[in-house]
């Protein structure tokens, strides 16, 4: 599988996902409790993300919760370019989590590889400046309105997301945007129910008659939440246990808040499902990679 990022193409294997290393920067994440208030706090942070492993970060302003209210094109573009700028001239892939083609244009001109459209092109005119500027589009399924809750109720979630993808490829097709630019996303937890998010990431797989890139968003997800009775921030466990789902489903890429865990768990998978003689990149002088350092008891 192939994708186009600007000047970017690279070859997407399956079994092996590209980490997209999640930067929230706003001030009401749904799963998030960093608050990231300085531009040096969000780039520290952005590039302790790509330290761990990402190779994409993902930067949000706008949250998706329906409990807060909706910032200006305005001001989403002045909390988001600085950052998009200061990433970019460190040369690492910058992709923007918006729905709005005035902000997407921003980015875009500011550095960013790829749009990250959760509106699921709500704003036709975003293909139209995904097309100019030649960045990555996601394409994500949704049918409610961004920052508002619906919840349609799908007789058949899966073939309505097909067709809803299909639809919007075709659509951004026509707008100049190439094909090798395109990945999807079935959109989980959006204007859909638990159930209905569970149901069709088990179905993840039909997603490939698509023929474009997979994109896995299920990290701290509602659904998981309502599987284990975990808070947000307390779901890695139940995260992991979805991505390796939806990695043997045939997902590409995956969007996480927890890069190094999500790393290494990749990294064993990864190898224990491979052939050959394992890469094995510890160091075998180090001690402590074998145990713990012996007790010391606490006087008095």
């Amino acid at each position: 599988m192939r994708l186009q990022l600007k000047d970017r193409f690279l070859e997407l294997r399956d079994g092996e996902p590209l980490i997209m290393g999640i930067v929230n920067i706003g001030s009401d994440s749904v799963a998030d409790p960093l608050s990231l208030d300085t531009l040096e706090a969000q780039v520290e942070f952005a590039m302790r993300q790509s330290d761990a492993g990402a190779h994409i970060l993902d930067i949000g302003v706008q949250s998706g919760r329906t409990d807060t209210p909706v910032l200006s094109e305005g001001q989403e573009i002045e909390r988001l370019v600085p950052l998009v700028r200061a990433l970019a001239e460190r040369e690492l892939v910058v992709s923007v989590d918006t729905w709005r083609a005035g902000v997407a244009e921003a980015a875009i001109a500011a550095g960013a590889a790829l749009i990250n459209d959760v509106g699921g092109l709500v704003d036709e005119r975003l293909a139209d400046v995904v097309g100019a500027g030649g960045a990555g589009l996601v394409v994500m399924h949704t049918r409610a309105t961004p920052k508002q809750a619906h919840f349609p109720g799908y007789e058949d979630a899966t073939a309505d997301i097909l067709a809803f993808l299909e639809q919007r490829m075709q659509l951004a097709l026509s707008r100049g945007v190439a094909r090798e630019q395109i990945i999807v996303d079935p959109g989980l937890d959006y204007a859909k129910t638990p159930q209905e998010s569970i149901e069709a990431l088990r179905r993840l797989g039909e997603l490939r008659q698509l023929d474009r890139p997979i994109l896995l968003a299920v990290s701290r997800k509602y659904f998981i939440g309502m599987l284990t009775g975990a808070q947000p921030d307390e779901r890695l466990a139940g995260t992991l246990a979805a991505v390796e789902y939806g990695v043997g489903a045939g997902a590409h890429m995956v969007r996480v808040h927890d890069v190094a865990q999500v790393a290494e768990f990749l990294r064993v998978r990864g190898a224990l499902r491979g052939e050959g003689t394992a890469v094995l990149d510890g160091d075998p002088d180090d001690e402590s990679l074998k145990w713990l350092a012996p007790k010391r008891a606490l006087n008095g």
